[in-house]
Parts: C-alpha cells; sequence; structure tokens
C-alpha cells in the first residue's frame, strides 16, 4: 500500500483525544510530502541534521518533533525549527535547551523522558529522578522552556503484561508530576508512549501520543 493509504489506515484505527506522530527518519521526503498531501502536519525525527535539512524544503506549516537521544552539540542547530523536543533525559540538556532558547528570543515545548523499560540502552530519568528534580522547584525557574508532559518507551519483550507495565509506569508518573510540580498548569497534558507495534497498549494505559513510523512509511531506507 502507498504512504497515503497507510496512512488514512492507521488514523482511522487511533481513538478521539490521540495525537499522531508521523515517525519520517530516514525515510525521503517524498513520502513525508505524500504524508503531508494527505493531511499529516506532525513528523517526527531523531537526527538533527536529518530534521534540518527536511524542515528547509517541507511547507512551512510541518510541526516538528524531535524524537531521538539528543546531543548537546545539536541543540541549537534544531532549535529554529522544532516545535517539541520528547526526548529531554538529563537535568543538563533540560537547562541546555532553555539558555539556547532564552537566547533565541523563543521558548521551546518539551517533554520529559522517563526510563522505565530493562534496556540499559534507553535514555530518560528514572522515575524516582523526576520527583527529586521536581521537588528542587527547577520547572519554575526556568523560562526558556515549557514542560508539557512526558515520553517513555516500553521494553522491546514480546510479554505483553511487562509492556502494559511500562506504560502503567509512564502513565503513574505524568500523573504524580501533574498533581504535584505542574499542579493547576493546563498544558502539562502529553503522554507520548506507544509505537507501530505497541501503541494499542499505550493508549489503553493513557497515552495520549503515539509515535509511528513503520506502518505509515514501511520499513527504514538506511
Amino acid at each position: 500500500m502507498s504512504v497515503k493509504e497507510n496512512l488514512r489506515q492507521v488514523r482511522g484505527s487511533i481513538p478521539e483525544g490521540v495525537e499522531l506522530v508521523a515517525v519520517s527518519k530516514f525515510h525521503p521526503v517524498e513520502a513525508l510530502q505524500e504524508a503531508y498531501d494527505e493531511g499529516q502536519r506532525v513528523f517526527g525525527e531523531s537526527r538533527a541534521n536529518e530534521l534540518v535539512a527536511k524542515a528547509k524544503v517541507m511547507p512551512v506549516d510541518v510541526k516538528w518533533h524531535f524524537i531521538g537521544h539528543l546531543q548537546t552539540n545539536k541543540v541549537r542547530q534544531i532549535l529554529p525549527y522544532v516545535s517539541l523536543v520528547h526526548s529531554v533525559d538529563s537535568e543538563k540538556l533540560l537547562r541546555l535547551i532553555d539558555s539556547e532558547s532564552v537566547r533565541a528570543g523563543k521558548v521551546t515545548d518539551v517533554l520529559l523522558q522517563l526510563h522505565v523499560a530493562k534496556e540499559e540502552t534507553k535514555f530518560g530519568f528514572a522515575p524516582e529522578e523526576l520527583t527529586e528534580l521536581s521537588a528542587t522547584g527547577i520547572f519554575s525557574e526556568l523560562t526558556g522552556v515549557n514542560v508539557i508532559g512526558v515520553m517513555g518507551m516500553a521494553s522491546n519483550v514480546d510479554d505483553e503484561n511487562r509492556i502494559r507495565d511500562d506504560f502503567r509506569e509512564i502513565r503513574r508518573t505524568f500523573d504524580s508530576l501533574g498533581a504535584s510540580a505542574f499542579d493547576g498548569k493546563d498544558d502539562f497534558r502529553v503522554v507520548s508512549m506507544g509505537m507501530s507495534h505497541d501503541w494499542h497498549i499505550a493508549v489503553e494505559e493513557g497515552g495520549n501520543m503515539i509515535r509511528i513510523g513503520t506502518s505509515i512509511f514501511g520499513e527504514r531506507e538506511y
């Protein structure tokens, strides 16, 4: 099937209130344009150079989400183009995005990345680390970033119970932060979790933003 047909099928199966990020990393601009022509406006990229190159040729109303591990030396490069950074995985990165955004005269929306999966290779804060960080008052100090939610990935396993538990933990941490550090903050509302193979479970467990690539664009073109 074509990108357009895939996108229609994916869209048709997503419940109302769940935002779709079309994960376009490693796919050519032509494929993104097909999705754009079908009405998709939110695209997810995981490499700074690729995001910037595509942003320069795609229509200006595209909302670019940075979803991969963000190296500190790439922050300044992506800031003019990105509308949401999903992968803030350390206090150092959070403070750097804040200072670079202030320098650029903008406020950058970000998600705090949680590490609940059993793999060591994943990045992010452990839930208890975020609780400790929020207790310092840092989130009310920063003026160049706007924290609007959390992002996380489930363990890469076939065990649905394990996957469900991981998503539950992400949602639980979001709810805890929403009742403490972000109490009364109306735009703290995003729970970004779930990909092509597990988004149904993520949505059942309270995810409201899903990142889907393969089901739309097919296998990656490296």
